[in-house]
């Protein structure tokens, strides 16, 4: 009878736990005054955040710092010739890649000029037909021969078709709801472009930045991708919590391991460019961030998990709806949780593979700054995603054994 009932449980809590992986959370009331009462405060704050650290300042300076005032124009790649460098001493062994470019842009639209690459391990290799991008120095002092260099190739147009075939992938088995999620997205990528960054290089604090911003995504691409409901509603607040959690932690353990934010070759230069920037608040930020894109898909299953649980048996008490969705929450930790490292790892590749080919020893690896502020940011992460397990699931299983949760969403 014990082993009976026990395969009964794992046929009905499997069969659950796959429906909350589909992420369907439609459906349900409005959300009711307690959620309000919490959730207005939260929309509030994030509207005074947003207009108290909105970016207003002119970056012309860092512009300059950086050099990006430089112009750029678009050639194609006639021919190449390998030969002797002409910029190098007479007899000399080096060779270069002597490229005919057709200029695309610029006032020298339409010329062939020769583009000198010197051969090495690091240089591309130009082909006939590529497509790149030449940087042109207009000083009048620079020899005409010297006038453009090579800046990278160009990939608009395969990045352009990719784009199209991701619209097109998640427009065509999410339907309407895809179409939904792609807003939520380009609303995700403005909220970034547009304050996030801008309102960093002013020199505001990172952290409250970051935590601002993560709310303003977090409410608009909850809210357009399921709609506004009182399931929609406890997945933003199980979120909310598990962000501050994730900064909490975060500002406290790179506070104790000393990590400057300087070992990046990036942030370096932003501290050239940008004298009013806080490095080391740009890596928490990013924590915080990052966090984000994992946390809403483990609140949005663990509240559609318990939603789920409560129209399977409107009799489980909240204790036992928590128990019974926290195992199914289990399962989605131990796989996400493995996601967020390797992507990690993936992303730090090149970097990895050079320190085992230096031969250091392991504890000295690990404990370099560059290493030890990606395990910071793994280990925080995934201590700010294990604790949304219990915050959501608990809210949800409080605001569904409610008396009056069956009648206000006997509809839904």
């Amino acid at each position: 009878m014990r082993f009976e009932e026990h395969d009964h449980d794992r046929d009905e809590f499997g069969d659950l736990a796959e429906l909350g992986h589909t992420h369907s959370i439609r459906g349900g009331s409005r959300p009711s005054g307690a959620l309000l009462a919490v959730l207005v405060p939260v929309l509030l704050l994030t509207i005074v955040g947003v207009i108290a650290l909105w970016p207003n300042s002119e970056r012309a300076e860092s512009r300059a710092a950086l050099d990006f005032g430089a112009e750029l124009v678009d050639g194609t790649v006639e021919r190449v010739e390998t030969g002797e460098c002409l910029a190098t001493a007479p007899g000399s062994d080096l060779e270069c890649q002597v490229a005919a470019v057709r200029l695309e842009e610029g006032p020298d639209r339409g010329d062939i000029f020769e583009l000198e690459i010197q051969e090495s391990p690091t240089s591309v290799t130009l082909r006939g037909g590529d497509k790149i991008v030449l940087n042109r120095v207009s000083a009048p002092d620079v020899p005409p021969d010297l006038r453009y260099t090579f800046a990278d190739y160009q990939r608009s147009t395969p990045l352009v078709l990719l784009a199209v075939l991701f619209v097109v992938a998640v427009a065509a088995l999410g339907r309407f709801q895809g179409i939904r999620s792609l807003v939520a997205l380009a609303v995700s990528l403005f909220v970034l472009v547009r304050f996030v960054l801008p309102s960093i290089l002013d020199g505001n604090n990172a952290i409250a930045v970051a935590l601002v911003g993560a709310a303003l995504i977090m409410l608009a691409t909850l809210y357009l991708t399921h709609g506004y409901n009182e399931k929609t509603t406890t997945a933003v607040l199980g979120t909310f919590a598990s962000l501050l959690l994730t900064g909490l932690l975060a500002l406290l353990f790179v506070g104790l391991t000393n990590i400057t934010g300087l070992a990046d070759e990036d942030a370096r230069i932003l501290t050239v460019a940008a004298e009013r920037i806080d490095v080391r608040g740009i890596l928490l930020g990013g924590i915080i961030i990052g966090a984000l894109g994992v946390l809403d898909d483990v609140t949005v299953t663990q509240v559609s998990a318990v939603w789920e649980l409560r129209k399977a048996n409107a009799r489980m008490s909240a204790r036992e709806l928590y128990a019974s969705a926290l195992r199914i929450g289990r399962d989605h930790i131990a796989s996400t949780v493995n996601t967020l490292v390797l992507a990690y790892a993936g992303a730090s590749l090149p970097l990895l593979i050079l320190l085992v080919q230096s031969e250091r020893a392991l504890g000295d690896v690990l404990t370099s700054e560059t290493i030890a502020s990606e395990i910071v940011q793994t280990l925080v992460g995934s201590i700010g995603l294990v604790a949304s397990v219990p915050i959501t699931t608990a809210l949800a299983a409080a605001i569904v054994s409610r008396p009056s949760w069956a009648e206000a969403n006997a509809a839904g």
